[in-house]
């Protein structure tokens, strides 16, 4: 058995893709009447599209999974996110743990945690 995407439910796919490829440079490469496929395996759907499959509300910022990316260059990548998305809210801002590795935490459009480290 193969993990071939992880989905996540957004209210607004058009800004949604814009957002991802702004940020981490994720290209379409399928788009489907509310069902978009990035690269990387990141798939973006529709919130009324999700409501209609599973019954119920979605429930941003439930902090129960994140999406989790790496990037040399932190320091050019917030300066990017803060350039391009100022009221972007974050979990926690740009720290450096005690072995080195600097991480941010943030929220994405929709209330999906996202967690940008410096490689290892």
């Amino acid at each position: 058995m193969k993990l071939k995407n992880i989905l996540i439910v957004v209210k607004d796919i058009e800004k949604s893709k814009q957002f991802y490829h702004d940020l981490f440079g994720l290209d379409v490469i399928l788009d489907n009447d509310g069902n978009a496929i990035l690269t990387e395996g990141l798939v973006l759907q529709d919130e009324k599209i999700w409501r209609t499959f599973i019954g119920r509300e979605t429930i941003p910022k439930n902090n129960s999974c994140e999406l989790y990316f790496e990037e040399p260059n932190i320091e050019a990548f917030i300066e990017r996110l803060e350039n391009l998305y100022p009221s972007i809210q974050y979990v926690n801002r740009l720290m450096t743990h005690s072995w080195g590795q600097k991480v941010v935490r943030f929220y994405d459009l929709d209330g999906n945690l996202i967690e940008v480290r410096t490689p290892m």
